[in-house]
């Protein structure tokens, strides 16, 4: 497998296969394939894994694509205009993904759910309960809203991220829920009550902008009926 990723905040991944191999992602990430790849809906890993990604707000069903008589090409792009990023599994590694950042991966890439281990971070960490695991001897490709910057964790080392701005990190990085501040500060320091906090060693990767963020911004935007609801539609 061979893959170049193209664009700039609009970007999509270019996946090159060959026969024998499969590659597989989300329904309707695929953006467009050479006339030698074949689809396929699969429920990945059976009826169990399905359901568990229905809980992540992903399709029950992954789409598995096959390179037929020779090397296959497929185009793989996200639902919010940002990145796209490469993360190789192999020799072991484990990453953590935001519900909405896997994009697709070689089918020898495992997704599973995980479950927040706090629950503060349940309540107000702006990922919800159920993340996504990735493991496996293989690449996997995640997407995010805006642009991404990572940080190599030293042990014991801390950042503290605005509200779902955290896209994945290693499985070796804590991850938890903490007050900003006093009641001023979070009153009136635009950043709301409370912040990610991820506690190296490891990998982590954000994300400049959220897609509620991007939603509220484009609000004022929208045309407005005479009620002055906002009119979707002509």
């Amino acid at each position: 497998m061979k893959y170049t990723i193209t664009g700039d905040n609009l970007q999509f991944v270019n996946v090159e296969f060959g026969p024998g191999e499969i590659m597989y992602s989300e329904a309707g990430s695929m953006v467009y394939m050479s006339g030698n790849v074949r689809m396929e809906a699969k429920a990945a890993g059976g009826l169990l894994k399905g359901l568990k990604r229905s809980l992540t707000g992903e399709s029950f069903f992954v789409t598995n694509f096959h390179a037929d008589g020779g090397p296959g090409l497929v185009g793989f792009a996200g639902e919010v205009p940002g990145k796209v990023m490469a993360l190789d599994l192999r020799g072991g590694k484990h990453w953590i993904l935001q519900k909405s950042a896997f994009l697709a991966a070689e089918k020898s890439v495992d997704m599973d759910i995980a479950f927040q281990r706090k629950f503060g971070a349940t309540l107000f960490g702006g990922e919800g309960l159920i993340l996504q695991s990735l493991r496996g001897e293989g690449t996997a490709f995640i997407n995010g809203c805006g642009d991404f910057i990572e940080y190599d964790l030293q042990p014991g080392q801390i950042m503290k991220v605005s509200t779902a701005h955290t896209v994945a990190w290693e499985s070796s990085v804590s991850y938890d829920i903490q007050a900003i501040g006093g009641i001023k500060t979070a009153l009136f320091g635009g950043e709301g009550l409370f912040v990610t906090s991820l506690r190296g060693p490891g990998r982590i990767i954000l994300q400049s902008m959220t897609l509620s963020k991007l939603a509220n911004s484009l609000v004022p935007f929208l045309p407005k009926n005479d009620s002055g609801g906002i009119r979707i539609g002509v």
